[in-house]
């Protein structure tokens, strides 16, 4: 997937936060919030369009319409109103996410691509092929159903961690979110 002047992204923000404790997209960040941080750097970062993921009507949101499906089932169930193309999926809990790593993401030549060891962010070429494999998994059984198989189905490719290692930090648990707070 060669990066493309335009590009778009989906930014998961409707899970349930239980291992946080509180709504992670809500939590103070940069003068705001997660989600309005997040929302904001992928505009910056060259986003055409951010397709939010979740009930967040404050930024136009998609409510799941299948709740408690996890990030594969949202992303399963927004594939149909996405529109074919480059895709970048980001979670809502990477506040220190690049631009450079979004574009070298985006730069790959294949269906999918992720970090090694991450498997988000994700760049994502959709197509009826993919949406198909998408559509596939998002109706598997909760085991059965994660970023993880996507990636795998689609033969995604990897690119290196230790470049990237500092940006791939998230904030899923209070003890996780103070250190994040600590690198900001």
């Amino acid at each position: 997937m060669t990066l493309s002047s335009t590009w778009r992204a989906v930014l998961l923000a409707g899970g349930r936060s239980s291992r946080m404790g509180t709504d992670k997209a809500l939590l103070a960040w940069a003068g705001g919030t997660l989600l309005t941080h997040m929302h904001t750097t992928l505009l910056q970062a060259g986003a055409a369009q951010v397709v939010v993921s979740g009930d967040r009507p404050e930024l136009g949101g998609v409510p799941d319409a299948e709740p408690g499906t996890g990030p594969m089932g949202a992303l399963a169930q927004l594939a149909p109103r996405l529109q074919d193309g480059p895709w970048l999926v980001v979670p809502v809990d990477m506040p220190l996410l690049t631009p450079e790593l979004m574009h070298a993401l985006l730069s790959v030549d294949a269906a999918c691509a992720c970090v090694e060891d991450h498997p988000l962010p994700m760049a994502l070429r959709l197509d009826a092929d993919v949406r198909a494999v998408m559509d596939d998994i998002g109706i598997r059984p909760e085991r059965e159903r994660s970023l993880r198989a996507l990636q795998q189905r689609l033969q995604c490719l990897y690119l290196s961690a230790p470049p990237w290692s500092a940006v791939l930090r998230n904030g899923n648990t209070p003890e996780d979110w103070a250190a994040l707070r600590d690198k900001s």
